[in-house]
């Protein structure tokens, strides 16, 4: 079949399936696009030319509409992708943040961006790169790094082995993450005889992996010998969708729960066994908890800083038994490893446990954890401030009153932390934050790419006001497509985040508000700059709100939800008013020598800190 790389390319992709517990699902709904040289004559002429079922979108900043793809990869589960392409030089470069974020997150991307010119005939070409020392670098060489397969095709027969294995990585649980295929642009458009088979129908089976009977025999023993286990539930727990086992496999043994940001949501929040957020941006019930727990049960969880307080959080006397389908992340911090589906493990642990009569010892210890916790959580849910609008009231109000099943979406500053700690999940799937890379500028593109997966929902972006600076171009792309999305603008005056812990660590704020240059000191401290965000969004053609105190925000709420086209509520929350830590520590690089004895002390306090965390 004589076609150009750039067809067989569309051709291949729009035959791909995926099959999981025996549902088979068309694997590459689409493709994401912005058209330079590079690719516009290449894959923009085989999408154009027809004769698929791919959709195109058409995306308005090449790391938003990548970000968008890992938000729909991920609200499906990592069973449906959207590709990307793009130009070369920076059209292509702009897709590295959003690799790193796919890789980090676990979240199957495949990019597809133009390259140079294997021929190097009419080199250097616009936007090209050279390196004196390598003529074979180019741009497209700093994805290697956020990739977990690369390649550069540049022979149209290289496509085949190139397509495979990059469908290999996507499809791999434990394997998977950002996808290259650099595409160089004379390449894309010369001929090849494919043979027909390479374009038949194709099914990937994503099967579960069961656990060894050694490796459940090992687990069921360690958590007989434990008295009081801790539970925590990760993101592997939502794409194995095993919610069901881990609730039924923590009320059948009376183990409490702690949640990551990725497993969040999973289980109601109202179960009574479930502690809500742990580590970090966690709450003080499971941080309390985790003290006193002689077993960690960590299920399909990678063990971040954030969870495990830089490694401070548990008990130090804990032994650690993770269930993980990544054989890397199971063996993280020295633990007893099952390197299995989330489900099936817990299924079979569930089943050997049984056998032993096995019940943890706690009595009374996390339920009183728990209800003192919810008493803080509705304490900040209804916290009244004597000037603005406190944040965590905020929250709580767009928490009480949009649908049970809307997808609640964010990613960085202060929010991922209001929302781990206090956010109240009551079905599965309706919370979704990326923080595996925490990369701010995700929250708008990736409501988009949520929204896009799970169409008769509603998606509500969490964002603050110094993440909607940095990247909110798919705003414009939800208009043109119909596709309704609400953005909610915390808007604190700054990166409050990084000033708290800019203030933590004995510094004063310095660069993290969004003030004017002072002409008198020449620094950035002079008077807070507005922003009126809802006109910026009304000029994409968004129906907008401002909120100042809580009846205003209830009516935005309100009147959003009867609106057809996306949404954005302004509001203006007091700085400062967002919640705090709960017994937790997050270790970052105090300066050692300072002639702020407020920094001096802290570093003090570091080092004490790191003397009672593990070392693995």
């Amino acid at each position: 079949m004589k076609l150009t790389m750039a067809q067989a390319l569309v051709k291949f992709l729009d035959n791909q399936y995926v099959s999981f517990d025996g549902e088979e699902t068309k694997f590459v709904k689409g493709i994401f696009g912005i058209f330079g040289h590079g690719c516009v004559v290449g894959i923009g002429q085989a999408l154009e030319q027809g004769g698929h079922d791919l959709t195109y979108y058409q995306g308005h900043n090449e790391q938003g509409m990548a970000h968008a793809a890992i938000a729909f990869a991920k609200q499906s589960d990592r069973r449906q992708i959207i590709a990307c392409t793009s130009s070369i030089g920076p059209g292509a470069l702009n897709m590295v943040t959003a690799c790193g974020t796919a890789t980090a997150n676990r979240i199957p991307l495949l990019v597809l961006p133009g390259d140079t010119f294997a021929c190097r005939q009419p080199d250097p070409v616009l936007q090209q790169i050279e390196q004196p020392t390598s003529y074979a670098t180019t741009a497209n060489d700093a994805f290697k790094a956020v990739c977990k397969y690369w390649d550069r095709i540049e022979r149209p027969e290289q496509l085949m082995t190139a397509c495979l294995n990059a469908m290999r990585v996507l499809t791999d649980w434990a394997e998977t993450g950002a996808v290259c295929l650099a595409m160089p642009q004379d390449v894309e458009g010369e001929a090849y005889d494919y043979p027909e088979y390479f374009f038949q129908k194709r099914v990937w089976y994503l099967d579960r992996r069961p656990a060894t009977r050694r490796e459940i025999d090992a687990a069921a023993e360690l958590i007989d010998n434990a008295k009081k286990p801790l539970m925590i539930v990760g993101g592997g727990v939502t794409y194995s969708g095993a919610w069901q086992a881990a609730q039924y496999f923590a009320e059948r043994f009376n183990i409490p729960i702690g949640e990551t940001q990725a497993g969040k949501g999973q289980i109601p929040w109202d179960c009574p066994l479930n502690l809500s957020g742990i580590g970090v941006t966690g709450g003080a019930a499971a941080n309390a908890i985790a003290k006193q727990a002689d077993l960690i049960i960590a299920i399909g969880t990678r063990l971040t800083d954030f969870t495990t307080c830089s490694k401070w959080g548990f008990n130090p006397d804990a032994k650690i038994l993770s269930i993980n389908v990544s054989s890397f992340d199971a063996f993280k911090m020295d633990a007893v490893s099952v390197i299995a589906d989330a489900k099936m493990a817990l299924l079979d642990l569930s089943a050997a446990l049984s056998q032993k009569y096995y019940r943890s010892g706690w009595a009374d210890e996390f339920a009183e954890a728990k209800a003192a916790y919810v008493a803080e959580m509705d304490a900040c849910y209804s916290a009244e401030l004597k000037e603005g609008l406190s944040q965590t009231r905020a929250l709580g109000e767009i928490n009480k009153r949009i649908a049970p099943d809307a997808i609640a979406l964010g990613s960085s500053g202060s929010l991922p932390g209001c929302m781990q700690r206090l956010w109240r999940c009551t079905q599965p799937k309706t919370y979704h934050m990326e923080y595996g890379f925490s990369c701010m500028g995700y929250e708008i593109c990736g409501a988009l790419g949520a929204k896009l997966a799970a169409p008769d929902k509603e998606v509500y972006a969490m964002v603050g006001d110094g993440s909607f600076l940095m990247l909110h171009s798919e705003l414009y792309t939800s208009i043109q497509e119909g596709v309704k999305i609400n953005v909610m603008l915390f808007d604190n005056t700054g990166w409050g985040c990084i000033e708290n812990l800019q203030n933590s660590q004995g510094t004063d704020t310095f660069g993290t508000r969004f003030t004017a240059r002072n002409p008198i000191t020449g620094l950035l401290d002079g008077e807070i700059v507005p922003i009126d965000f809802a006109k910026c969004a009304e000029g994409y053609g968004c129906k907008t709100y401002t909120a100042t105190n809580i009846d205003e925000l209830i009516y935005a709420i309100e009147d959003s939800k009867k609106q057809t086209v996306s949404t954005l509520i302004d509001i203006k929350v007091a700085h400062g008013s967002m919640s705090h830590g709960y017994d937790s520590w997050w270790r970052v690089g105090v300066a050692e020598v300072s002639t702020s004895e407020k920094v001096q002390a802290a570093y003090e306090d570091m080092a004490e800190n790191i003397a009672k965390a593990r070392e693995y």
